[in-house]
């Protein structure tokens, strides 16, 4: 073949950068835009908020219409023709440290005085720094306080032991230490608190935790033999056998089982902190006057404006570097903006959509919820269903049923006798019903919850029903059987 030179005529989409930032905003996070924004008014000179007015989102749609946002700030409007802002209203953020805190002041070597940040520096206390103030309160010679030392750091975070004895032995450096002896320092540090840490099993975990109440405590004693001897048919909840090898009524091993359940399998738990997951909501959903009516979170969107008085150094026709500067910064700022202002509106749309089609999830709860996936929304909205999934990411409602994701309210269909589709939640929602209204001494099986939404019209099969149980966290019948 030989080489030649044709001419074709095409069509493409381009990602411009002020697109790439459009679709990135957008899938941002509450959090994640607050630092965007943040970063964005130490980077571009053009941004600032504004001042003097108060944190109000102008975004309130109702499920009838969508309210004309307000027009741009008329200095900006003078120095970028043609253009319509729509700008998010203000949240204070660059409030100065000390306006909040008092900052312990440290004196340099010069007499100068600085503020000493390290002062506020601190953590939550863990379950190894608790079981160490135990430890110091406690008399323990310098050999065996090395071992329990080598024994607290071995504990989890639920309290129980990673090392075997032998390993805690092997890695001690005195070779005269034995497994005998550490065997002994480790009975000592289980009694400390919580009841049951540093347990090497949930059986030993729940031994402890009884061997530390109270001897009058009511039916502690056949619980122990219980834990000890019959931990298998305990976790396999075989009550028919738990009741002939303890030779108990019903009534009284119903009383024993109470008082194991009653005990804490993760006893670390409760004294290791747990990270804090911090959600701010996007929009807030009220019903006002019989309508439920979305509004933009007015701490999301702070307002922002372009600097009019650096707007105004702007020479049209100057080429110089300082005004290029200028010119490019402005730019930014307006595309910024608009970006900014696009999310918005976007979210608000769709969360006021979907605040629509679930109306009966406001009204009645679960089992009123509609099925419902993202391309039902795109068509509605006429947007693409990349939007939908971008701006559902990540994003939370505050309604009077919780703070909610967007995509809680997105579930798939199942077919129903009726012609009508039933979404999975409120199926879910039914499941959990008749399973809390069962009998406890004959729980409903999987086989029999399918018939019984059979018989209200909706098609599922057992395994579908099993797969939702387990979802919720629901155990089997055979372990949800109780005596009374």
């Amino acid at each position: 073949m030989k080489p030649s030179i044709q001419l074709r005529l095409g069509q493409q989409l381009t990602m411009t950068p002020q697109l790439q930032q459009a679709i990135r905003l957008l899938q941002l996070s509450t959090l994640e835009l607050t630092q965007e924004i943040q970063q964005a008014l130490e980077s571009n000179m053009m941004l600032e908020l504004e001042e003097g007015q108060e944190l109000s989102v102008n975004g309130e749609e109702s499920l009838d219409s969508l309210e004309t946002p307000d027009a741009a700030d008329p200095a900006v409007e003078a120095e970028i023709p043609g253009e319509s802002e729509t700008i998010p209203d203000e949240l204070p953020v660059d409030a100065n440290w000390e306006d909040q805190y008092d900052i312990p002041v440290t004196r340099t070597s010069n007499g100068e005085e600085q503020p000493d940040f390290l002062a506020h520096e601190s953590r939550d206390e863990t379950l190894q720094d608790y079981l160490r103030w135990q430890l110091n309160l406690t008399p323990f010679s310098d050999r065996d306080r090395e071992i329990a030392e080598v024994i607290i750091d071995a504990v989890d975070a639920d309290g129980y032991l990673q090392l075997s004895v032998e390993e805690i032995a092997a890695s001690l450096d005195d070779e005269e230490i034995g497994e005998a002896e550490v065997l002994t320092v480790l009975h000592r540090v289980q009694r400390f608190d919580p009841p049951g840490v540093a347990a090497r099993s949930p059986q030993e975990s729940l031994e402890l935790q009884l061997e530390q109440l109270p001897e009058e405590t009511p039916w502690r004693r056949e619980a122990l033999t219980l834990v000890k001897k019959h931990f298998d048919l305990l976790t396999t909840a075989n009550i028919s056998r738990l009741r002939r090898s303890l030779k108990l009524e019903a009534a009284e091993l119903e009383a024993v089982l109470a008082l194991v359940r009653s005990l804490n399998p993760r006893p670390g738990a409760a004294i290791s902190p747990a990270a804090n997951g911090y959600v701010q909501p996007d929009v807030f959903v009220q019903k006002k006057n019989g309508r439920w009516v979305v509004t933009l979170n007015p701490e999301a969107t702070p307002k922002l404006r372009v600097n009019p008085v650096y707007a105004a150094l702007v020479r049209r026709a100057d080429n110089s570097s300082d005004n290029l500067t200028l010119k490019t910064h402005l730019q930014e700022a307006r595309w910024f903006l608009k970006s900014l202002q696009s999310r918005n509106e976007t979210l608000l749309r769709v969360a006021t959509k979907i605040v629509e089609v679930q109306q009966g999830f406001f009204e009645h709860g679960e089992e009123a919820m509609k099925p419902l996936i993202l391309k039902d929304i795109a068509e509605a909205l006429d947007l693409h269903e990349s939007t939908i999934s971008r701006v559902t990411s990540n994003k939370y409602m505050h309604t009077p049923r919780g703070v909610l994701e967007f995509k809680y309210f997105f579930s798939s269909h199942l077919s129903t006798d009726s012609g009508a589709d039933a979404s999975a939640t409120a199926i879910r929602a039914r499941i959990k019903k008749l399973i809390l209204a069962e009998d406890p001494r004959k729980p409903l099986s999987d086989n029999k919850i399918a018939a019984l939404l059979s018989e209200e019209g909706i098609k599922v099969a057992r395994r579908t029903v099993a797969k939702y149980r387990e979802a919720m966290a629901i155990p089997p019948s055979n372990e949800r059987k109780r005596l009374v």
